[in-house]
This record gives C-alpha cells, structure tokens and sequence, in this order.
C-alpha cells in the first residue's frame, strides 16, 4: 500500500494524457498487449520503482532486471530485490540469465514459483562479466547451446518463454536469423532483437535492416529495440521493420515520459502537449522516495543518485547541482536538496529540457 501511495501524484499528473490504444495488439501467450511500447530490461535500472514509473506513462509491457540462474545467488539481497514483485501492476515478466541448461530451467521454475507470469531469457547482454561465463550475448556464438537452453526453459514452465536477444556476436557472424528460427522451433513466445552486435555494445547507431527481415520470417511477435530515443525515431523504425511492438531501454532514463509521448505520436502522428515543469518535478521526487522505500535510506540514496543525474543534468545548473547532491549521505537530505533544486527551476526556465521537443 505504502509503495502504491507514491505513484498517486504521478497518476494524476498523466491521467488525463493517456489513451487505450488501438493501433496494435500483441499477443505474448494468452496475454494480450494492448500498448506496443515496453520497457526494456536494464539491470541496475529497471528495478520495481521504475518498472512502475514507466507503466504510470503508459509502458505496455516492463520486464525486471537480469536475475542469475545460478542457485548460489538466489538469497543474496540484490536477487531478492530485483525478484520482488509485491504490488506491482501489469504481467510479471522476470528476466533470467545464465549458460546451464539445467539451471536456467531450475532458474524459470523458482521464478514462476514466486509468481512470474512470463520468464524472459537474457542473450543480449553485452557486459563483460556476463559473456565471461559464456552468458547474455555470449550465447550467440554457440547455436546449439542456444537451442538446448530454449527448449530446458520453455519445457520447464507453463508460463509464456521471450528472448532478449541482439544480431549476432559481431559484425562478421550476424545469425539473428538462425537465433529466431531455433527461438520459434522451440516455443518462444516472443523475441525482442537489439539492432546491434555483442562487439558493438552501445557504440554506433543501431541497424534495422536485419530486424525487419527476421520479423517477416516469423509467425511469432517480435520487439525492435536499439537507439529508439525519440517518439518520431520510433514511429520510423516501427514502420521501417513492421515489428510488433518497440521495447525502449536508455532512452528513458531521465525521462519516462517518453512512454507516453511515443504512443500519442503513435495515434496522432504529433507530440502531446509537454509536461510542465511542476509535473516533472513532481515525478522526479516522487521517484527518488519511491527508491527510498524500496531499498531504504542508505541503498536507496546511493541508487538514486544515478537517476537524479539522468533527470537534472541537462536543465540549468543541473550538472553542477548533481555533484553537490552526490556528496549527501543521508536519504532526507538528498531528497531535500533534489526539491530544493528543482523548486528554483521556474526561475531559469519554464520548460523541461526535452532534447526530441527542440
């Protein structure tokens, strides 16, 4: 109830903008998606209070961060945290990511067991601690191993199976097409593609060519994901590749209003009116005492100090501000410091700083 109390003031700050889209529906099991925009799973970020900011605007579907398929791991804090699913709203889709066969299986049954409704299968991360033990993106270079972990989760569990998934290891091995085939014939139930290779990581611009290939070669749903930074950049790219529905990462940091951009730009091909600064502000702090309660004073401080960066540093004064309120130790005076910043913002500007809005 408490956790639920801090996205009231959010709900009404975006209430009257949001709209029941029609424009496609996707079907992920028995569930069906009425909103093509997900948030997509970033671990370290995508925890519970932002899975529910990004959903207040409207994101359709929100996968939780990475969980480890290694049973070891399982009671550590961060484990728990990142499986905490206690009054959240919409489908409970729990990422899991490892390389055993028999533990990724394990990994998807204890996850249901906990009330997942859909386990999403990590093989785009590109970190390197996860592809040194040959899991996330890793995976991509061992076929047959991609298809032994597909077919141990999607048999172990009665709940829909997605895949996370990028085009390939590098530029010179790109089988996204041979990854989708063997995803299909072993029971995806949809697959979600990063436009770029392992080597690539974050770097360069994101390619979609290949998706909407991959996308007229399946029959089962699929999520285009890479460099969506703008409702106008989405609409692009969901033309361009006919996907199902667009999963947006990065760019919502700082912003989680771009969920509800996108789908209005989606309906009405031009940008909703923006948010105002008091809105935005609103939200802001109403993130921060959410993570706050989430994690508690000391872990949730720390947390959100990345957070408060994303939101501030482009607004007047904010880079300078952010490195002040980083040397806070305590939760109240973060917080305080974080309203008393943002209340001095109608004095220098009377908009949000909105970079696709310029």
């Amino acid at each position: 109830n408490n956790s639920k109390s801090h996205w009231k003031n959010c709900l009404k700050i975006v209430q009257s903008n949001l709209y029941t889209s029609a424009l496609i529906t996707m079907k992920i099991g028995s569930y069906a998606l009425h909103t093509p925009v997900a948030l997509a799973p970033m671990a370290g970020i995508t925890d519970k209070p932002f899975r529910q900011l990004a959903r207040t605007f409207g994101a359709g579907w929100a996968v939780s961060e990475m969980i480890t398929s290694d049973p070891s791991l399982q009671h550590t804090k961060k484990t728990q945290n990142r499986a905490d699913h206690a009054g959240e709203t919409g489908v409970i889709a729990v990422q899991i990511a490892g390389s055993d066969q028999a533990q990724m299986a394990a990994a998807a049954r204890h996850n249901v067991a906990l009330g997942a409704q859909v386990i999403d299968i990590n093989m785009g991360c590109p970190a390197k601690k996860v592809c040194n033990v040959l899991a996330g993106s890793a995976l991509l270079q061992n076929e047959p191993l991609v298809a032994a972990i597909l077919q141990a989760v999607v048999t172990a569990v009665d709940v829909p199976v997605t895949l996370k998934t990028r085009l390939g290891w590098c530029d010179e091995h790109k089988n996204i097409h041979t990854i989708a085939r063997i995803a299909e014939n072993a029971g995806i139930a949809a697959l979600a593609v990063h436009g770029r290779t392992r080597t690539q990581m974050y770097k360069g611009a994101a390619e979609y060519d290949l998706i909407a290939e991959v996308k007229h070669s399946l029959s089962i749903p699929l999520w285009v994901n890479g460099d969506l930074t703008s409702p106008h950049k989405a609409a692009e790219v969901l033309q361009q590749t006919d996907a199902d529905g667009l999963m947006i990462g990065r760019a919502a940091q700082g912003q989680p209003w771009l969920f509800r951009d996108v789908q209005y730009y989606l309906q009405h091909g031009r940008l909703p009116e923006a948010l105002s600064v008091a809105e935005c502000s609103e939200v802001v702090l109403q993130h921060i005492q959410a993570m706050h309660h989430f994690y508690g004073d000391i872990a949730g401080m720390r947390i959100a100090r990345k957070h408060i960066g994303w939101y501030i540093d482009a607004l007047p004064n904010g880079e300078a501000t952010r490195r002040s309120i980083n040397q806070l130790n305590s939760a109240a005076a973060q917080y305080d410091a974080v309203a008393a910043y943002l209340a001095t913002l109608p004095q220098h500007t009377d908009s949000w700083v909105c970079a696709y809005r310029q």
